[in-house]
């Protein structure tokens, strides 16, 4: 990688870009256009050739009709209409970068192609001319009317990016929120802790409660917390208020000791904690609630449950998780020997892998939201980065250990979960076909990262009875998704066949929020309404610390 303590200029973090796109490709950059010109032909080039000349010319003479895409914010400025400068310069880009696209050649199998795609998008979105100063004439006009004030200040954001934050142009400021004050703060308390995870109870706040309680299982490469934002927006807060008795595991963050953690340790901590909530609540049945990574490690952990005929779980739902990895994505461009010996390497060398390393590579997925849009605000605008609670959350990521690390690839890579018998847990061979529970599965429509129709192949897999619900919204906004949102939605359709278009073209779309539909969905699996507990945890099980617990902080 380059050195950080070089990246000094737009050229370095372009250049890092292109060093980050290597490793989604084949290693190296070499290798990254190697695979460009395997799906670009030199027909096309030429083709495209002409036309961009020819654009070329229309510009000049100010005859063109380009014009940027709804929506595309780095060509607000009135500027880019009106003067004839900046005009032309934006069509000259804009020209540039839809020949960029129109050269990749459909006939490249979907993994080459993406990775082109991605590499034309990382290399023409470093490009932009509203990435410089002259080439941005709001950023001009603002060091204009501050007499230069606006760029001492994003030389000083620049500075403290090189020194802090790995010389990327930081997303967020995070000084204003602290766990346990503003965010992850719904009352309860650890009612149990071992070595991987914390089970925290959460406080009812109704009189009376369903009698099955749920659990909430995370992804292990980010914190609990996301599901316990601000008030009013957290689902845990929601699922409470709902009469839900709510248990969250909160992960602890791996250190290179704990290298050997692997889906045997993570599912061993998880029959651990719901042995202590079947003796908190006195129900010998939950419910569980899977987001993303979290939903993979829950689908292992039910598998080995109904192999060993434990049958504690009542029902179980899934939220943008994917189980059946040969949907065509953007992370299918990662799909690649090299990458996962080069990254099997790395964590085992380490003993674990930080989750700044992983976010960084999914960071260059959409440059233009999540890199130059904080490189013109913090540095040619002078402005600092937004403090917001979701992009908090975001930065306050963990690590993974090298052993969960190895198996999340293979889960990647050979697709074993869609195989019975492929993969094993404490001994035990992973048949989700066996998994006779109730399910509800969640998939967003704007998912870059666990594609719907990804998503919706879980309900392929298992043996109960599936429910499919399709959010609006990408990734992570589709989850923190209260009610109340005047933009929220969400589908509804038959059960869910083989055939997922069929689905959506047959699927009814609702106003709201999909949590109002998992809350009265789960509600009727979660047994009859008994009055609250008046405490938590027992004599058994004591309450051990206030939430947020203790792991949060690591």
């Amino acid at each position: 990688m380059i050195d950080k303590a070089k990246k000094a200029d737009i050229g370095a973090v372009a250049a890092d870009a292109l060093d980050s796109v290597g490793e989604i490709g084949e290693s190296s950059p070499e290798n990254t256009w190697t695979a460009i010109s395997a799906a670009i032909s030199p027909l096309s080039v030429a083709k495209e050739s002409v036309a961009y000349s020819t654009e070329l010319l229309k510009i000049a003479v100010g005859n063109s009709d380009i014009e940027p895409e709804k929506g595309d914010r780095r060509f607000n400025d009135v500027a880019w209409e009106t003067n004839g400068f900046y005009k032309r310069l934006g069509q000259s880009y804009l020209a540039m970068c839809n020949s960029a696209r129109n050269v990749i050649s459909e006939d490249a199998d979907w993994r080459t192609r993406e990775r082109v795609k991605l590499a034309m998008e990382v290399t023409t979105s470093a490009l932009a001319p509203t990435n410089t100063l002259l080439g941005n004439p709001a950023a001009l006009k603002k060091a204009f009317d501050t007499n230069g004030k606006s760029l001492v200040s994003g030389f000083k954001n620049f500075v403290s990016d090189v020194r802090h934050n790995g010389g990327m142009p930081s997303m967020v400021d995070s000084s204003s929120f602290t766990k346990g004050e503003n965010l992850a703060v719904t009352p309860g308390a650890v009612v149990f802790r071992n070595e991987v995870l914390e089970l925290l109870q959460y406080t009812p706040q109704t009189d009376q409660v369903h009698a099955i309680p749920t659990l909430l299982i995370p992804p292990q490469i980010n914190k609990y917390y996301f599901t316990d934002l601000a008030p009013g927006r957290s689902l845990v807060e929601y699922a409470v208020q709902q009469g839900t008795q709510m248990f969250v595991v909160s992960w602890r963050n791996p250190q290179s000791e704990h290298a050997d953690w692997d889906l045997d340790t993570y599912v061993g901590a998880l029959l651990e904690a719901i042995d202590a909530i079947n003796s908190i609540t006195r129900r010998k049945k939950i419910n569980t609630l899977g987001f993303c990574a979290g939903g993979i490690t829950m689908s292992t952990l039910l598998a080995y449950m109904a192999a060993t005929g434990d049958r504690r779980v009542n029902s179980i739902s899934f939220a943008v998780t994917l189980l059946d990895w040969s949907t065509p994505s953007m992370m299918g461009m990662l799909h690649s020997k090299n990458i996962a010996n080069l990254a099997r390497r790395k964590s085992r060398r380490n003993g674990t892998i930080s989750g700044r390393d992983l976010g960084r590579v999914f960071t260059w997925f959409r440059p233009n939201e999540l890199i130059w849009n904080y490189w013109v605000n913090n540095y040619l605008m002078g402005e600092s980065p937004p403090s917001f609670d979701i992009l908090a959350w975001n930065a306050d990521s963990t690590s993974l250990p090298a052993g969960l690390h190895s198996q999340f690839l293979d889960v990647f890579m050979d697709n074993p979960l869609r195989t019975p018998g492929e993969m094993e847990v404490l001994g035990e061979p992973i048949d989700l076909s066996r998994i006779s529970a109730d399910a509800l599965v969640v998939g967003a429509i704007d998912d870059h990262l666990t594609p719907w129709k990804g998503c919706y192949e879980t309900t392929q897999l298992l043996g109960g009875d599936t429910t499919f619900v399709l959010s609006n919204s990408g990734h992570i906004a589709s989850l923190v998704n209260p009610p109340g949102n005047p933009k929220a939605s969400y589908s509804l359709g038959p059960k869910p066949g083989d055939d997922a278009e069929a689905w959506l073209a047959a699927a009814e779309k609702h106003s709201g929020s999909w949590w109002e539909h998992w809350a009265s969905w789960v509600g009727e699996r979660a047994g009859d309404k008994i009055n609250a507990p008046k405490s938590l945890g027992n004599k058994r099980f004591p309450e051990l610390h206030a939430a947020p617990g203790t792991y949060i902080h690591e």
